[in-house]
């Protein structure tokens, strides 16, 4: 007459070889897959957050006590909801080591502590309950990004005054050097072609201006001209610029553009608009990545850092979407969007309401503090969405 196997426990009659569920032998099975990541002891009332991670019940109590974060001890992702008492692994420990589990929560039933922690986690729990299901989505920045969006928005608004202001009063797009020939230059227009040069380029304006010097003149110019007398040119790196800048205007016939306004005018054709507008749709931070690239020249380190911030942001917004791809969560695109741009219109237009009465001094630390500290920000951020389970590559 062969035993048994001991109820509630992990060993087995040797003898017995109708064991029905061979995995629960002590060889195969032990405490320590059933420990908790907190308290690394045996799990008691198990809860499993949305990230896969599990901890003891009163474990998690404390972490959100002493944190007051939705997060998970472990990975850091935050939980949507008020976490459950995993029933399955809750019976799993029990029946396997019911003495062990028996034990524990003696001790954490003896300790006054824990038991407050655990009602003030409850407590919790039936408020959120009460207030009906809440989407928990990362914050994506701090305080900073707030008033970044802010300042955007206000910038925004005085940039379209100013285009409306300027386009309004402006002169007819004929008069301007990008659409007028080279050759119908007055000598006036001359000189405002020389000073768009650079500061350098106003030491020589007045011996153009005493020379007359029109468009029709201005192409028949060489080398030899400019460094003699009425010009006198004799810096040769300024007369390189000049000739360099001057052979540009014979081979369009007309001024290359070198600002917004010049620019605007030079009316970009269908496949240009098609470009911009998909970019700024699809890659909007590929779009400013490109502006400060071209900007390296002028501000070097600004620019470098708005190309390192862009790139970030790109990677960002990346996981956001492969994690509502893998969660099947893309359909609620659209309202995450709208529901977006209202919280960042409404604080744009608050920082551009209250922006008369900011100090100055207030505005550049808070606006140059987002230029150049948000890219170390958004570093950590990249670091913890690829060590996310659900952005991981398996």
């Amino acid at each position: 007459m062969t035993s048994s196997p001991m109820k509630g426990g992990v060993h087995t009659d040797p003898l017995d070889h109708s064991d029905p569920c061979p995995l629960a032998s002590s060889s195969e099975i032990t405490e320590h897959e059933f420990s908790c990541h907190c308290c690394y002891d045996i799990l008691i009332n198990p809860t499993t957050l949305n990230c896969g991670h599990s901890f003891c019940r009163h474990c998690l109590a404390l972490w959100w006590e002493s944190s007051r974060k939705n997060e998970c001890p472990e990975c850091r992702e935050r939980w949507e909801g008020f976490p459950r008492v995993n029933i399955l692994l809750r019976d799993a420990t029990e029946k396997l080591f019911s003495r062990v589990v028996q034990k524990r929560r003696e001790e954490i039933q003896n300790n006054p502590k824990i038991v407050r922690s655990l009602l003030a986690f409850q407590r919790y729990g039936d408020e959120q309950v009460s207030r009906g299901p809440v989407l928990n989505t990362p914050r994506r920045g701090a305080g900073g990004n707030d008033f970044f969006s802010g300042v955007l928005t206000a910038l925004t608004c005085v940039a379209v005054m100013l285009l409306v202001y300027h386009w309004s009063s402006r002169d007819a797009e004929h008069d301007l050097l990008v659409h007028k020939p080279v050759t119908k230059w007055t000598s006036e227009e001359v000189i405002l072609w020389l000073e768009n040069l650079g500061p350098w380029a106003s030491l020589y304006k007045d011996h153009f201006l005493r020379e007359q010097v029109n468009g029709r003149l201005l192409i028949m110019l060489g080398d030899e001209e400019l460094s003699k007398n009425p010009y006198g040119i004799e810096n040769q790196t300024h007369r390189k610029a000049v000739l360099a800048e001057l052979e540009r205007v014979k081979s369009l016939g007309v001024k290359p553009p070198q600002n917004l306004w010049e620019y605007k005018n030079e009316n970009p054709s269908w496949k240009q608009w098609t470009e911009f507008l998909v970019k700024y749709s699809l890659l909007p931070y590929q779009l400013i990545a490109e502006f400060a690239w071209d900007w390296l020249g002028v501000h070097y380190w600004t620019s470098r850092f708005i190309i390192i911030n862009s790139m970030l942001l790109s990677v960002l917004e990346g996981c956001a979407l492969y994690r509502l791809w893998i969660r099947s969560e893309l359909r609620i695109l659209p309202q995450k969007m709208w529901s977006h741009f209202w919280k960042v219109s409404i604080k744009g237009f608050s920082v551009a309401i209250f922006w008369p009465v900011i100090p100055q001094f207030a505005c550049n630390c808070l606006f140059y503090w987002a230029l150049y500290f948000n890219p170390i920000i958004n570093i950590e951020q990249v670091v913890q969405q690829v060590l996310r389970p659900e952005t991981q590559v398996p």
